[in-house]
């Protein structure tokens, strides 16, 4: 009060410092999408500026007001108010283009008079924000969407829903708390580091994680007792039929009956023995429990060690041949035992013989 009463009538103090005046006038509010030629209608229409006439631009250069240019718009006839940003003085006389959303948070219709005024909103440091669709959640990365989208926007204003426009669909944002506290529940956005959070959108409800596992587990195990492989139906024989195919083979085995007969004239009997019976197994009833020691694997048939034929008669060759000439020794002549040990008599060995001529030359 001391301070504006030491004012002078050129709008200054007495040692030189503006006073900050305020603007105000009365406009007719329309959506951004009845404004005609404008280029960047679907941006403007989810961000938080609006447009203003030209006449404002005038009256707003002529004023010491302080910047980035910030409005209180009230409706004249709902009595309901927020507060927005400037992005343009391409509106016609007497005209105020907005969001659609702000058109909605003033409950006002094409044509309502509201009243634009200059307002002074402390720099923001916090933001608490509720999704009103779990929409919102498929959003794989919402704080760059947000980051993004608060771009277009001046101001936030407690208990507004903003909108968002992202990969063709459009997500309604309510903001629930705002951080510093002023009496007009607002904050600037402009070049500031803004904290978010994320209340939980609305009807959201938080899964019981814990009767969810149990679920799965109890899906998990349904499917393993109606499994076909469990229940018979699934192996390899119950699929190609395979005791029928026994059963159609040991019929074409029955065509030819007749009995052999040996070139003596006798007839020839096979044994009980040499016939060897084909018995399937049974594959219908619970699974059996099988325990096969590390390392094993079970196919279904008893697993025969492969044998090289020729590595086996090579064996049986080589075993055969060790056998041979396994016998002793015996010489013709038996040595005779000499009477006489005693006798001291050498035997001549290398005996030289003389030649029969001599010849010296």
């Amino acid at each position: 009060m001391e301070m504006a009463a030491n004012a002078g009538e050129d709008g200054y103090f007495g040692n030189g410092v503006p006073i900050a005046q305020t603007f105000e006038d009365y406009f007719r509010c329309y959506p951004v999408e009845m404004m005609p030629d404008a280029s960047n209608k679907e941006t403007a229409n989810y961000g938080g500026k609006v447009f203003l006439p030209q006449s404002a631009l005038h009256r707003l250069t002529m004023m010491n007001i302080r910047y980035p240019m910030l409005f209180n718009i009230t409706s004249e006839s709902s009595g309901k108010s927020t507060h927005s940003g400037v992005l343009e003085f391409t509106a016609e006389e007497g005209r105020c283009y907005m969001p659609q959303w702000i058109m909605d948070t003033l409950v006002a219709e094409p044509g309502t008079l509201v009243k634009v005024q200059t307002t002074d909103l402390p720099q923001g440091s916090f933001v608490k924000l509720e999704p009103q669709s779990v929409d919102f959640l498929e959003i794989s990365d919402p704080r760059a969407v947000l980051e993004n989208a608060l771009r277009n926007f001046a101001t936030l204003t407690v208990n507004d829903i903003i909108e968002l426009h992202y990969n063709d669909q459009i997500y309604k944002i309510k903001v629930l708390e705002v951080k510093p506290e002023s009496e007009s529940n607002s904050i600037c956005v402009i070049e500031t580091d803004l904290e978010t959070d994320f209340a939980p959108p609305v009807g959201y409800v938080e899964p019981d994680y814990k009767k969810q596992k149990e679920d799965n587990a109890k899906l998990r195990r349904e499917k393993a007792l109606h499994a076909p492989s469990l229940r018979g139906e699934g192996s390899m024989a119950k699929q190609i039929n395979y005791s029928k195919l026994v059963s159609k083979n040991e019929s074409q085995g029955d065509a030819f009956q007749g009995t052999g007969v040996k070139l003596s004239g006798k007839k020839v009997s096979k044994e009980a023995s040499d016939i060897e019976e084909i018995k399937t197994p049974d594959l219908t009833g619970p699974p059996k429990h099988l325990d096969l020691p590390d390392g094993y694997l079970f196919f279904g048939f008893p697993v025969v060690p492969y044998k090289d034929e020729v590595e086996e008669a090579e064996k049986q060759r080589e075993q055969s041949q060790d056998q041979l000439f396994k016998g002793e020794g015996h010489t013709l002549r038996h040595a005779k035992k000499r009477k006489d040990k005693n006798n001291a008599q050498f035997p001549v060995k290398n005996k030289a013989h003389s030649p029969d001529t001599i010849v010296i030359d």
